[in-house]
């Protein structure tokens, strides 16, 4: 089998407005992806989508198509696509950064290799560790009567845990979180993530003042990933497990983080290392120095959605249990662009029982929503 082109297709699909995420980094209004498809010469075709908002994966339509066309393609044309560590490895050294770009590539040889071998991806990453993955709803950071709106509505759709978006002013922070708590009531959990909105000083009142006043379980990143050892002096003086997320993509940042002591969760992403192997890697480390990792998100369509909960079923240093993912496409999107719904509802997150990631496109789907 070998690869014989690979397919890019720009496309944007509009956010539920009134969820749309604004948050202490800025504002997620809008969400361009890159679908990608690589051919074989046998007539299997891996998915791959690469999430292209600047702002957050510090990419975007034109760069990731560049990048595959003129960069990557050329590397794996004529490959055997089932050689997924070494094609890997040459897509991570032929360009410096652009991982959401590098993962597409890599979770679409995973999607063949599935196919081929009539067997999802998370068999073949060693089987399930878990009946379904748990999931948590993010709540925007807006004003906090429209807040709390959206968290009542979260858990009527199922959801018992969930974070609310902060680092967008001290006072309007804590005016949020309160409200939302006496919306939601004492049963569901609530975290908070900043996105490094707050300065250490800042993030260190604020979280305790949280937890005092509105039981709060977690904070994550809640200053710039600029500096590891502000995360731990934080981490010192306030009584909630800290998660890193934009301070963390890579394995070595993985290692950085824990002998620095600067957080307590991992929050890793298939886009943010490259790919689900990884990803993987990251949660390996993290095993190793006995802390768990969560999944967080860019807010993906349904090819990567799908990538993330292979990845969660069979990963054992995910602690989806205690810190769950945040695989929720389908409550943020008009459309996933898939042939059939992932199972995905309040709370849980599961696999379609299919070879390879599990998904198709809906062609028509795809051409209506086609940036052109």
């Amino acid at each position: 089998m070998k690869i014989i082109r690979i397919e890019t297709i720009p496309v944007q699909v509009p956010l539920h407005p009134e969820r749309a995420i604004r948050s202490g980094r800025g504002n997620h209004l809008v969400s361009p992806f890159l679908l990608v498809k690589v051919h074989t010469n046998e007539g299997i075709i891996g998915l791959g989508e690469v999430s292209c908002t600047p702002g957050w994966s510090g990419e975007d339509q034109v760069t990731a198509e560049h990048f595959i066309r003129n960069f990557l393609a050329p590397l794996m044309i004529g490959e055997n696509p089932l050689n997924i560590e070494v094609l890997t490895q040459r897509i991570q050294k032929r360009i410096a950064h652009n991982t959401f770009t590098k993962a597409a590539l890599e979770m679409a040889l995973w999607d063949i290799l599935g196919k081929v071998a009539g067997l999802p991806v998370y068999h073949l990453l060693g089987g399930p560790v878990r009946e379904f993955v748990p999931t948590k709803f993010s709540v925007t950071g807006v004003e906090p009567n429209k807040a709390a709106e959206i968290a009542a509505w979260a858990v009527e759709q199922g959801f018992s845990k969930m974070k609310l978006k902060v680092g967008t002013g001290h006072e309007e922070d804590v005016a949020r979180v309160k409200a939302v708590r006496k919306a939601v009531g004492p049963a569901v959990k609530l975290g908070v993530d900043a996105n490094g909105g707050w300065s250490p000083r800042v993030a260190v009142q604020t979280i305790n003042r949280l937890y005092d006043e509105a039981g709060i379980y977690f904070a994550e990143q809640p200053v710039p990933a600029l500096d590891m050892t502000w995360l731990a002096d934080v981490r010192g003086k306030v009584p909630v497990p800290i998660i890193a997320d934009e301070s963390l993509n890579t394995p070595q940042d993985a290692m950085a983080l824990v002998r620095t002591g600067a957080a307590d969760v991992l929050s890793l992403y298939v886009g943010k290392g490259g790919g689900i192997g990884p990803a993987r890697k990251v949660a390996a480390v993290a095993e190793a120095a006995g802390i768990t990792c969560t999944v967080g998100s860019n807010l993906e369509l349904g090819i990567a959605s799908a990538a993330m909960i292979h990845l969660a079923m069979a990963t054992q240093g995910i602690g989806a249990e205690e810190y769950p993912c945040d695989i929720l496409g389908p409550f943020f999107y008009e459309d996933m662009l898939l042939q059939d719904s992932l199972p995905i509802k309040g709370g849980e997150a599961r696999p379609l029982e299919r070879p390879g990631l599990g998904v198709e496109l809906d062609e028509q789907k795809v051409e209506h929503y086609r940036v052109r």
